[in-house]
Parts: structure tokens; C-alpha cells; sequence
């Protein structure tokens, strides 16, 4: 049985008729809807855009989201009226916990409009050629690009560099890069972390360098997923560094710790956090696929799912999948790093591109994208994107082999962090 509430404003629809609020009849006409869950808020998104509806009846939050074959036959068992159901496939009905301590204001979230303010952390190598990309090709979403950075010589640098990038005559085109202070780190829309200790130096014997660096970065990003707690920021909080997967989940864990190192839920909401690494892995297949005739349907029918890392899935195509060449593609992929650093060289202009600056644009324009989202308490690269109504992630008819793969992914996330 659907019960229906109106709560400052917003109409509400459940399959708990025991809630607090206000009851309403049957709001048909309703232009959207919002329905209310109820799961332990570390356990799932606090919100997210309902685009099956399957996902009102779905106990726990999973993979098995990213899968219409497990979704099958699971469809809502309440009385859902024919124009919800439409709104859903208009992509008109969010979903919102109601066991979330911060429900109503989540609840009263409206997605901001116009250009943002952009923040990066750390201009080194990744970070000096993901400002550049945003600096641009960002003039169309992005308002200024603030840096900021442990040397001063290093943002006087990129400052003065950055700003004297224009097209003659049109000298606004691209949005102002300027130096901010790291108490003005979270004055802004949207923070993307890429700072880092550092990474191994080439030769150095090192195989997997992303696990390398988590023990050293989680302690850093925390510390800023801990400010951003204290400045109650609102934006999109970007991971950007390596390993981006436990990172995105160590922020989220930090921020939401009191002063007591509890976990309160009062910090960042588990959407406001992505980690972005997955787009350099899809571009990487992308790369081998147009070298390779054996790859060729991966441009057109394939997807990449799960960590920028040993766990990445590619699949070289959903309705065709071929699970060998889908694992041999996905080694090909996973390796090219350490290609790029047999050659000499550090592997960082195309993550930087296409992981860091494309995919973030992408998200902030609503666009789909690569990036890794909270799935059932980790966060899990997948195709997705941010629409007025939350947090879309795609869902396709996975076969088995390759749901299997994912489900791999998502055991061994959950064993880092």
C-alpha cells in the first residue's frame, strides 16, 4: 500500500504509512515526485534519481543496480498508479532516505543553477594539466578556477601562466584562474583533490603504484574531507589522485566523523563525493580497441565498471560480450601505465585529460560520464551523470560473466576500506 505526504512542499509517496508528515490523497497531476526509503545512511546514497522501478522495492543498495537482469521480476509490489510510473520514465521521481539524519534539508536540495566556481588542490603534474583543461574548455560551466598549492611559487606560476591563455578580442571567453588560500579552499561549487605525496619514481620496482599511494593520500584527503565537514560545503567533491575508488569512500568516511570519531552522518553526503579515474581507463580501451580489429565493437557497444585499477572491468560489448578478448582488452588497459613508464616517462597527461578535466565537465554540464559513485558502501566506477532530479547511474541487461566480474570488483573494494 503507497501512502502519499506532502512535507514542506515537496509531494512524497512511500510504503510506510507510519511516517511523521503530513498525508495527502493521491496527488495525481503531481509534475514529480519524490519517494522515501528507509536504510542505515552509511549503507546507501541519501539520494538518487529512481530510474527503474524496481530500485522502490530493492532492499540493499549494489551492483545489482548497475544490472537489470538482477532487477528482473523484483518490481514494486505496491499500487503504483500509471502517471508514477511515467514520471519515472521521465526521470522525474527522486529517491531520498528518510532514516538520514539530514533528511529534510536533503530533501529541500534544489541542483544549482548557472556557472560554477571550481577549486583544484595541488597544481603538479596531474594537477597543472587538469587546470589547464578546465581552464580550456570550461568557460561554458565553469565562473573562475581558484589553485591552490603548498608553494606559493608554484600558484604564482600557473596564475600567470593560465591567465594569459585568450583568444584575441574575446578576452572573457575562458573563465579566471586565481590563487586562494586553503581557508578559502571550500569557498566554492565544485573541490577536486589532486594532491598527493608522491609517486614512485620510474624504475623504482613498484607494481602497483595506486596502492602505493593510498596509505599516504588517505591521510591527506581526510584531512580536507574533515574541513570540508567545518565549512559545511555543498558542492561536488572531486577525487582525483590515486587510488580515486577508497579515496572517494575515505572522504566520505572522514567527513562524516564527529570530534569524538564517530560516525555521525552530519558531513559530506555520500553523492556529493566521485572519484574520477575511471575515464582514463575507458580511453585506454578506447586506444587498444582502434588498434586492434578484434576490439573494434568496444567504441560502439562496450563499457568500463569498477576501480582505476587491478579490479577495472572493461567489457567489449554489453549485448555481444566476449569474455575473453573482454579480459584480454581489460589487461591491455589496466598495463599501459606501466607501458608509459617503460618508456620513461611518468603516466599523467591522459589521466589528467581525460579521467580529471573531460570528466568533470562532462558532469558538471549533466552529461554522461565516467566516474566511480556509492554503491552499498563503496565506490564503484560506472557510467553516470547528475540530472535535476539526482544522481543517475546507467543500468543495462549485464550477462553473467560479466555481472561476475563487477560483483569480483565490488568484494575486493569492499576488503581496502
Amino acid at each position: 500500500m503507497i501512502a502519499y505526504y506532502k512535507i514542506n512542499g515537496q509531494i512524497c509517496f512511500s510504503d510506510r504509512a507510519d511516517l511523521p508528515y503530513e498525508k495527502i490523497g493521491e496527488p495525481e497531476g503531481a509534475e514529480t515526485l519524490t519517494w522515501l526509503f528507509d536504510r542505515e545512511p552509511g549503507s546507501c546514497r541519501a539520494s538518487f534519481l529512481v530510474n527503474s522501478q524496481a530500485l522502490l522495492s530493492a532492499k540493499e543498495e549494489s551492483v545489482s543496480w548497475l544490472n537489470e537482469n538482477e532487477l528482473d521480476g523484483k518490481a514494486f509490489e505496491g499500487e503504483l498508479p500509471g502517471w508514477g510510473k511515467e514520471l519515472i520514465a521521465a526521470g522525474k521521481v527522486r529517491a531520498v532516505n528518510v532514516s538520514h539524519p539530514r533528511f529534510e534539508e536533503i530533501l529541500s536540495w534544489k541542483p544549482m543553477e548557472g556557472k560554477k566556481r571550481v577549486h583544484v588542490l595541488a597544481i603538479g603534474d596531474v594537477g597543472s594539466m587538469l587546470l589547464t583543461g578546465l581552464h580550456l574548455l570550461g568557460g561554458d560551466v565553469i565562473s573562475k578556477i581558484g589553485i591552490c598549492d603548498i608553494s606559493d611559487q608554484v600558484t604564482a606560476r600557473w596564475e600567470f601562466e593560465e591567465n594569459q591563455i585568450a583568444y584575441p578580442w574575446d578576452y572573457d571567453a575562458l573563465p579566471e584562474v586565481e590563487v586562494v588560500t586553503q581557508e578559502n579552499l571550500f569557498d566554492c561549487d565544485v573541490f577536486v583533490f589532486v594532491a598527493s605525496k608522491g609517486i614512485p619514481p620510474v624504475g623504482s620496482g613498484v607494481k602497483d603504484v595506486r596502492m602505493y599511494q593510498f596509505e599516504n593520500n588517505s591521510k591527506i584527503i581526510g584531512h580536507y574531507a574533515k574541513m570540508a565537514r567545518e565549512k559545511q560545503f555543498k558542492g561536488l567533491f572531486c577525487a582525483v589522485s590515486d587510488p580515486v575508488d577508497p579515496l572517494a569512500k575515505t572522504a566520505f568516511l572522514e567527513s562524516n566523523k564527529n570530534e569524538a570519531g564517530e560516525l555521525d552522518y552530519m558531513g559530506l553526503l555520500p553523492e556529493q563525493i566521485q572519484g574520477f579515474g575511471l575515464g582514463v581507463m575507458n580511453a585506454r580501451a578506447a586506444y587498444y580497441a582502434k588498434r586492434d580489429e578484434r576490439f573494434k565493437q568496444f567504441l560502439t557497444e562496450g563499457r568500463s565498471f569498477g576501480p582505476h585499477g587491478q579490479d577495472l572491468v572493461i567489457a567489449d560489448s554489453i549485448e555481444n560480450y566476449n569474455d575473453a578478448l573482454s579480459k584480454e582488452l581489460t589487461e591491455l588497459t589496466v598495463t599501459a601505465n606501466l607501458h608509459m613508464r617503460a618508456i620513461g616517462y611518468k603516466p599523467f597527461v591522459a589521466p589528467a585529460f581525460s579521467s580529471g578535466a573531460l570528466s568533470i565537465l562532462l558532469a558538471l554540464r549533466g552529461e554522461w560520464h565516467c566516474g566511480s559513485v556509492f554503491l552499498g558502501g563503496i565506490y564503484m566506477g560506472v557510467k553516470n551523470r547528475y540530472t535535476k532530479h539526482g544522481l543517475e547511474t546507467e543500468m543495462l541487461p549485464l550477462p553473467d560473466a560479466l555481472y561476475e566480474r563487477i560483483v569480483f570488483a565490488e568484494e575486493n573494494l569492499k576488503k581496502i576500506v
